[in-house]
């Protein structure tokens, strides 16, 4: 299980080939910030490879950036079987009018070639279709079962180079991969890629896990156990498996949330009925309590500044959203609408606060402002809950449920604008998602 979880720290080095500048007739921009967009065509053809190895590698990387791209809804891969030209060498311009009649925008070619060491290297161009010239070029090395993380990488490095902003294929999702009857339910923590991929659990199922969070600055996880009977914060090291409780508390301890130094870790106190938000040093130790009201205090989430956090209370009468600074001091309440405010988390350009909402029955994912303003719903449905961010900010993963006796628990996601709601495939039910930062 461990080995398999390793594969995902590979170590990878990238070189530039060249990088030409932008053409002013080349592509346009795209706009992430605008909604219903028509996304842009690229065409992806297959890596190329001197060999029928490094050829299947070279058409499973093709695939997976061209499911990547996809799935963002910014670009839309133009179907192989439309290619006039066929890419023979990946250093050679390509003949740019064969991809202007296919009324490609960007065009992809790249090569994979396996060492004698046993090495993968993997290169790539992206050319500028009507401006005829390079955009980026890129190589990295890695071993080969590593191919699909190279693939995640040169994804990103085409939506950075024509969104302008960083992309998120990268990246991990930690979750609860639920099985067996709806009244015995099993939880297992689970880790894979972030478009479903190379699923791998981390614990048995003995005990019930939840609410699991990445540490932005370590292969680290902290979660929600009943392995001691009552609900307590552990730590988990992804590269080790080694768990272990965040501290002897004296009460019930849950909702963890690391810092984004990686250096806390805030979490809800339960005592004697009254719950509280409290802060602990992970290299000392020592803890804080930051609030104290008579009232459910949980869910806490510092901003990306570590100068804030927001939490929920009922200190008001309902679940509502509530501002602090990073001392426990200032607290002010940003929400008034109606219906119940749950799970709010800060968005790592510290911009938004993604939060669930209750009301009539029906659940909501929606985004505000850290001083109040701007709320937003960008996603509604029978029982979604427990938004997570994407590493740029732009996507946004939470957990749903759909109607009926046999109805399953799932991920979905949508952009921050309320467009392209996706299910993201798990293997089985699967409920509390959690994004990791890039991958170093």
């Amino acid at each position: 299980m461990l080995a398999a979880v390793r594969t995902f720290a590979a170590v990878l080095t990238a070189a530039c080939l060249a990088a030409g500048a932008w053409a002013q007739d080349g592509p346009r921009r795209i706009d992430i910030t605008q909604g219903n967009l028509q996304p842009m065509p690229i065409a992806v053809p297959n890596f190329l490879g001197d060999d029928s190895r490094e050829e299947k590698i070279g058409a499973d990387i093709a695939t997976v950036i061209s499911n990547n791209l996809a799935r963002s809804a910014l670009f839309a891969p133009k179907d192989p079987a439309s290619f006039i030209e066929r890419i023979r060498d990946a250093d050679v311009q390509p003949r740019f009018a064969d991809w202007r009649l296919i009324n490609a925008e960007v065009l992809l070619v790249g090569k994979a070639d396996v060492t004698a060491e046993n090495r993968l290297q993997v290169s790539f161009r992206l050319w500028d279709v009507f401006g005829q010239q390079q955009l980026v070029g890129l190589r990295f090395e890695t071993t080969p079962e590593n191919w699909r993380r190279i693939a995640h990488q040169v994804s990103d490095r085409i939506y950075e180079r024509l969104t302008g902003e960083q992309g998120y294929f990268d990246t991990r999702i930690v979750f609860i991969a639920e099985s067996g009857d709806k009244l015995q339910r099993v939880k297992r923590l689970a880790i894979m890629d972030q478009d479903g991929a190379n699923p791998v659990f981390l614990t048995n199922g003995e005990h019930l896990v939840l609410t699991p969070r990445f540490s932005p600055t370590s292969q680290q996880i902290t979660f929600l156990s009943y392995a001691s009977g009552r609900p307590q914060v552990y730590l988990f090291n992804i590269e080790t498996g080694r768990q272990e409780i965040l501290g002897d508390f004296p009460g019930m301890t849950f909702a963890p949330r690391f810092s984004p130094d990686g250096a806390q870790v805030l979490m809800t106190l339960e005592q004697n009925g009254n719950s509280d938000v409290w802060v602990m040093d992970l290299r000392t130790r020592q803890r804080r309590q930051l609030t104290s009201a008579p009232a459910i205090d949980t869910s806490p989430s510092m901003a990306p500044d570590g100068r804030q956090i927001v939490f929920n209370s009922d200190r008001g009468g309902s679940p509502q959203i509530y501002v602090m600074n990073a001392d426990g001091s200032n607290v002010r309440r940003i929400t008034f609408g109606e219906g119940r405010y749950s799970t709010p988390v800060w968005s790592p350009r510290g911009d938004l606060i993604a939060f669930t909402k209750q009301l009539r029955g029906q659940f909501y994912i929606g985004v505000i402002r850290p001083d109040g303003t701007g709320e937003r719903i960008i996603a509604d449905g029978y029982q979604i809950e427990g938004p997570t961010w994407s590493p740029n900010g732009r996507v946004i993963m939470y957990q749903s449920e759909t109607r009926g006796v046999g109805g399953r628990a799932e991920v979905r996601s949508v952009d921050l604008t309320g467009f392209n709601e996706r299910r993201v495939p798990t293997p089985g039910d699967a409920s509390d998602p959690a994004w990791s930062p890039l991958l170093d």
